[in-house]
């Protein structure tokens, strides 16, 4: 174990060490240029694909706050804003749309936020187009023969592109041949570059290259496109074999057939939709479209589009048809022309049947009468309505009525085209057939209802026959429960499930026209009070506070229903303190401790009780002291002791020193990172006298070996004991990632695992595990019976092979980043060899693959493997050794793949990184 000394802190009675945040805006990743712009701004140049690093570094204290946002950019491009110091803004493989102006904001409560701001812009070149048309006037077919064709080319890109045109190996320039002009238009501002062939000459017909150049910034290459021009070169033209429109019934397969009947190049045949995009279950196989099993949603214009780049794309529509009969309803019109809503005989009562009918032109109607066929006649009129005024309408007035047409009629609706059901509508007309009435039962308005009940409203409707319905908001414009205006209700009855306290109001129940009498609306109104528990705030408040002070805690009442509180009750640790009634005059309670001692610490409860629960306000009374903050602007905090042993100022102040009692000394943990000793070393500083806020406190640690990172905890001690610790990692160099020592050992006995981390983007993880505590339920004859050194208690990763698991799935486990530094200015020429090691466990019949990758920081090619081995290689632990000789910054990814069965555990233990060759090879077994 490496000891570390630790020196007495020195308290340096100065002035106040707070100050304001500045900012700046450092860049990694794959820069292809950093200019500054107007001096307070650089445009930081990418490749598209390319990863993107920003880091902010900040000064200040207490240590500012960091969040990026963007501007000028795509909406739906969104990361999360960060709030870790020195953070890094990281985009891999980024795109077009992520262009933009980047800004990082400091703040830490002290003056003006700092924000500086840095422009990205992203570089892309891609494939050009070729498009052929003919000067305006003389469309034909093939019309390239003595006529102007002009070759038009365009690229997206970034920056602006230059265009150069070949014909064959020739390379084409304004002026160099009479028949040939090259421009761009105005409005295209660059954008484009048009080849214009005046009078089109057997020479020209030829090959044409477009070639597109950005002049290699970024190392983005040229691009180009050939188009074949001859006497043959022709605009598509297509047919539709199907006919316009298409009327089928729901479940029928239809196929739309477009075949081409010119254009050179031959045109490619796409389908698309008025319905944005093609049904899911729709096949395209060339130019046929085939869909299965339609229904009334896939409906719609479908179009065969061909384009060969040769003039306008041709385009066919044709409109599908789903037949379709739904919503029938009726309703029962009374003599017009007498103030009255009721049916009597000796007047004209009509009654009217309407359905929804696709396509409407193919409905029909008949009217029968206790189940005979009813024809039209003077008495009995049957029409039909003009589909542009009412569709789907028919009616059949009876003119002076008679006791003898009291009975059943009915409406029968269908289409000629067949295959879909008929809807039948029956309304009985009798002396009986009265309008209808509404009214609420007695006791059911106000309904008064908890919050989170089921209730239910009630409107009693009387009439024969019942018609539907309608229930809505009376008291103001507002959705009912299901998120509609209006709600149907065949029984009068309307039931709201889990009822909140915003449907408190008035609702109207009305009849509707429909199933029913076609008279004036009759009308209840029904009042619903939801009662609720009492909201309060604080919901949960700490409060710190030193020994004999005053502690003041006050619970106030934010709304309620009935807001007539019964009650309050404070308590500490469900122990009684006081109770009583609350004051309606006030909207708060409180409760004071004069002097507060060491049995007044604890959870105090404010419960405030109305007829439907209690609201509850929680403060947690501590004598904590905050935790100190970290002074990181330290001038110079490392120092040379002697080889390979530095020492560091460490320096901060005290959060609200003066909040509690106080501090009499610090107990500071230190342990050094990526080692297989994770327990914190620890000491204590005792405090002499008052901390005043703002004060600057100095320990130095020494006999830190390089260039080793340490994790260091410092936790401030009161009366109370220890308060809130502060943690924060200091290096011995200022260069990132991690940096390496001679010798890295992991053996997985914490939980922080040496800090791997799991893939995200695999299938499953590793598992930390222990033989000591395994499952009794594991799956036999595979995986180790402990760990590498043979003892039960200690701990290997491993990966479970049982279900959900199957055959091919991967779980992958990612070391930290590894520090590779250059032995001079210049840069690594010949890479280090490092020494990767590890044990491996693989016994089962079903064991799959251990592979070893080697994972460099800024390659973007895809990871280098440098050991794999699959197989049952019996119930024993062996070695595994190779040397890897990164070139940058480095990680070791260990990757298991499942075998094809449950008896396929593979388990790994004491991973070791060394510098240099290996030079004791595991032996062969």
């Amino acid at each position: 174990i490496k000891v570390v000394s630790l020196l007495f802190a020195i308290l340096l009675p100065v002035s106040s060490y707070l100050s304001p945040p500045t900012v700046r805006i450092i860049h990694s990743g794959h820069a292809c240029n950093v200019e500054e712009e107007r001096h307070t701004e650089r445009v930081y140049t990418i490749r598209e694909g390319e990863t993107l690093e920003l880091t902010c570094l900040v000064t200040g204290h207490p240590r500012p706050q960091i969040r990026w946002t963007k501007t000028a950019g795509s909406v739906s491009d969104r990361f999360q804003d960060s709030s870790v110091f020195n953070e890094t803004l990281h985009i891999a493989k980024i795109q077009r749309t992520q262009g933009g102006r980047y800004y990082c904001k400091a703040e830490n409560g002290l003056g003006s936020p700092a924000i500086k701001s840095i422009r990205v812009d992203v570089y892309y070149l891609d494939d050009p187009v070729v498009t052929v048309h003919q000067s305006i006037g003389e469309a034909k077919e093939q019309f390239y023969y003595e006529r102007t064709v002009f070759l038009r080319c365009v690229a997206n890109s970034n920056p602006p592109v230059r265009y150069s045109w070949h014909r064959g190996r020739e390379v084409l320039t304004q002026g160099s041949d009479k028949g040939v002009e090259i421009y761009e238009p105005f409005f295209t501002q660059g954008e484009t570059k048009i080849l214009k062939l005046k009078n089109l000459r057997p020479q020209d017909y030829a090959n044409y290259s477009c070639i597109a150049s950005v002049r290699n910034v970024c190392g983005i290459p040229d691009r180009s496109v050939i188009f074949r021009l001859t006497n043959k070169t022709a605009s598509p033209s297509i047919k539709l074999l199907v006919e316009d429109p298409i009327v089928v019934n729901p479940g029928q397969t239809v196929s739309l057939v477009c075949i081409t009947t010119g254009g050179e190049p031959p045109p490619i045949l796409t389908w698309v939709s008025s319905n944005d995009s093609l049904p899911q279950r729709s096949v395209v196989k060339g130019g046929t479209l085939t869909l299965p099993a339609i229904t009334s949603d896939e409906a719609g214009v479908y179009s065969c589009v061909a384009s060969n780049n040769v003039g306008n794309p041709a385009k066919k529509s044709t409109t599908i048809v789903v037949r379709a009969l739904k919503k029938g309803r009726f309703w029962i019109t009374p003599d017009p022309y007498h103030n009255d809503d009721h049916i009597q005989i000796g007047r004209e009562v009509k009654i009217s049947c309407q359905v929804e009918a696709t396509p409407p032109e193919e409905l029909t109607f008949s009217w029968l009468k206790n189940g005979r066929a009813l024809r039209s006649s003077e008495r009995m009129v049957i029409t039909q309505t003009d589909p542009d005024i009412s569709p789907g309408t028919t009616n059949l007035d009876i003119i002076d009525l008679k006791f003898t047409d009291f009975g059943t009629y009915t409406c029968v609706a269908a289409l000629k085209g067949g295959g879909i059901p008929e809807i039948s509508i029956d309304v009985n007309i009798s002396s009986t057939t009265v309008p209808p009435n509404l009214t609420v039962p007695r006791g059911k308005s106000p309904l008064v209802a908890r919050e989170g009940d089921t209730v239910e409203l009630e409107c009693l409707v009387s009439g024969k026959p019942k018609p539907i319905i309608l229930w809505s908001r009376a008291d103001k414009e507002a959705p009912m429960p299901d998120g509609s205006m209006q709600m149907e209700s065949y029984d009068g009855v309307l039931r709201i499930v889990n009822v909140s306290r915003e449907m408190t109001g008035s609702y109207r129940c009305q009849t509707s026209q429909y199933n029913g009498f076609n008279v004036k609306p009759r009308e209840a109104i029904v009042e619903l009070i939801v009662q609720y528990p009492p909201t309060v705030e604080p919901v949960f408040m700490e409060m710190r506070q030193g020994l004999g002070r005053p502690v003041v805690m006050t619970c106030r009442v934010l709304r309620a229903h009935p807001s007539r509180v019964l009650r309050f009750e404070w308590l500490l640790s469900n122990r009684l303190l006081h109770a009583g009634a609350f004051d309606t005059q006030r909207d708060e309670t409180e409760y004071t401790i004069r002097s507060l001692n060491r049995d007044g610490w604890g959870e105090y409860t404010c419960n405030v009780i109305n007829e439907a629960g209690a609201g509850k306000c929680t403060f947690q009374v501590t004598g904590k002291a905050y935790p100190p903050e970290f002074y990181y602007d330290t001038y110079n905090p490392l120092w040379q002791n002697r080889p390979r042993v530095y020492g560091f100022k460490l320096q901060w102040t005290q959060m609200n020193p003066n909040a509690v009692d106080r501090i009499v000394a610090y107990r500071l943990g230190i342990r050094q990172e990526l080692t297989l000793e994770n327990t914190f070393q620890t000491c204590y500083i005792p405090v002499d006298g008052t901390i005043n806020k703002g004060e600057l406190m100095t320990h130095n640690l020494t006999e830190l070996i390089k260039p080793e990172s340490y994790e260091v905890r410092l936790t401030p001690i009161t009366r109370f004991g220890e308060g809130d610790s502060a943690i924060r990692i200091i290096f011995c160099t200022n260069n990132y990632p991690w940096p390496f020592s001679s010798t890295f050992h992991c053996s997985f006995e914490e939980e922080p695992i040496c800090m791997f981390t799991q893939d995200k983007n695999d299938d499953f993880d590793w598992t930390r595990h222990s033989a000591a505590t395994r499952d009794t339920k594991y799956t036999p004859n595979t995986g180790p019976s402990g760990d590498h050194s043979g003892s039960k208690q200690g701990f290997y990763m491993y990966i479970e092979t049982s279900r959900p698991r199957k055959e091919g799935d991967q779980a992958r486990l990612i070391s930290p980043f590894f520090n590779v530094a250059p032995k001079n200015p210049y840069g690594i020429t010949n890479p280090p060899a490092y020494c990767f090691g590890f044990f491996y466990h693989m016994y089962g019949k079903h064991i799959g693959t251990l592979n070893a990758f080697l994972k460099q920081k800024g390659q973007t090619a895809s990871e280098g493997l440098v050991w794999s081995l699959s197989g049952n290689q019996g119930d024993r632990w062996k070695q595994a050794k190779v040397s890897i000789h990164p070139t940058s910054s480095f990680q070791v990814v260990l990757q298991g793949i499942r075998g094809p069965g449950i008896e396929g555990d593979i388990a790994i233990d004491d991973i070791t990184l060394e510098e240099g060759e290996c030079r004791d090879p595991p032996p062969s077994e």
